[in-house]
């Protein structure tokens, strides 16, 4: 009996890329093998030209298809060149060298997607030539006069769950439309490859309901929150105790260190980093215990326990986790390996 395939990848496009998928059908054979490798046009998906426009799909990562029910799957891949290379917009590469260097440090991540639906050109919630009451009682609310979507969030969560995803929760956001899903907690490739296929569920679910989702960091322009993916993160030492935390803070505002992350943690970040609505501005790095207008996070159990996470509060929703994660796991692991060495 054959079953189907939908191989998933991450396309070219820039600044912010964007999700791709085709079906593959496969026979019995292929059922608990390696997948087969895969092409596709380059050319199509910023990816290639059209004079050598190959590329190659590899999978790294398979899940129960939900939407499709009975053994079928969907199959996240890397993109190679054809010589089986990492292409150029391979992200997951690199954070594989990373993580595999520091893998003795343990580190985990938890990554709270925010994103925002839109009926036509207007939020799951605007009204038609206006705006709704301002926000406030939007945040995990309840009531068909201040939560809009619910149904397509629900749908989406069962898809999750059904794929296998370690999905931990997930609320209403600050502004009408506006949800959050979180990934985690995960090692750094883990979350990274089952955020992307909860981003593709996300918006495949949203197809049957007629809406769309966006990860647009500012979709709404004003006083309105914007939508980040704020990215908790600690390693075994973290953990276990308070001292990590603070060397891991100290880390990330070293030197270059704010900028150099900041400009990879997604298109259109100065629009949300303002120092309004909850974020802190995007060229000044602070940290603090309870504090959701600096850039790091300590949380106030986490100064209680003298020990545990710290959460970045900086990354866009439209941020690349394999990146963010590389960003992250780089910088801290790197400072907390300087300091178990003193």
């Amino acid at each position: 009996m054959s079953f189907k395939a939908e191989y998933i990848w991450i396309d070219g496009t820039e600044p912010t890329a964007k999700l791709r998928s085709k079906t593959k059908i496969l026979g019995d054979d292929a059922k608990g093998a390696d997948l087969p490798v895969w092409g596709f046009d380059g050319s199509s998906t910023n990816q290639a030209k059209g004079h050598a426009s190959d590329r190659v799909l590899k999978p790294v990562f398979v899940c129960p298809d939900p939407i499709r029910g009975g053994d079928d799957v969907l199959v996240l891949c890397e993109v190679l060149n054809t010589d089986m290379t990492p292409h150029e917009s391979n992200t997951r590469a690199a954070l594989a060298e990373v993580a595999g260097k520091f893998a003795a440090q343990e580190p985990i991540f938890g990554i709270e997607q925010e994103y925002t639906f839109f009926k036509g050109s207007r939020p799951l919630g605007f009204p038609e030539g206006g705006f709704p009451a301002a926000q406030g009682g939007y945040y995990c609310g309840v009531g068909s006069d201040e939560i809009f979507g619910r149904d397509v969030v629900e749908a989406h969560l069962e898809n999750c769950l059904k794929a296998g995803l370690g999905l931990s929760g997930i609320n209403a956001e600050v502004m009408p439309g506006q949800w959050e899903f979180q990934v985690g907690p995960l090692a750094p490739l883990e979350v990274s490859d089952q955020l992307w296929v909860a981003r593709w569920l996300l918006y495949r679910t949203a197809e049957d309901f007629e809406v769309s989702a966006t990860l647009d960091p500012k979709p709404v322009k004003g006083d309105w929150n914007g939508a980040g993916a704020h990215t908790n993160f600690s390693t075994k030492a973290m953990r276990e105790g308070y001292e990590a935390i603070i060397t891991a803070c100290e880390s990330l505002g070293e030197g270059s260190k704010p900028l150099d992350h900041v400009k990879n943690y997604g298109a259109g970040i100065d629009d949300r980093l303002t120092g309004l609505h909850e974020t802190a501005p995007w060229n000044e790095y602070s940290y603090g215990v309870s504090d959701r207008g600096a850039s790091v996070r300590i949380p106030w159990q986490v100064e209680k326990d003298g020990k545990g996470y710290i959460e970045d509060r900086r990354p866009n929703a439209n941020v690349d986790p394999y990146v963010v994660t590389r960003l992250l796991v780089d910088t801290c692991c790197t400072a907390l390996e300087k300091a178990s060495q003193v």
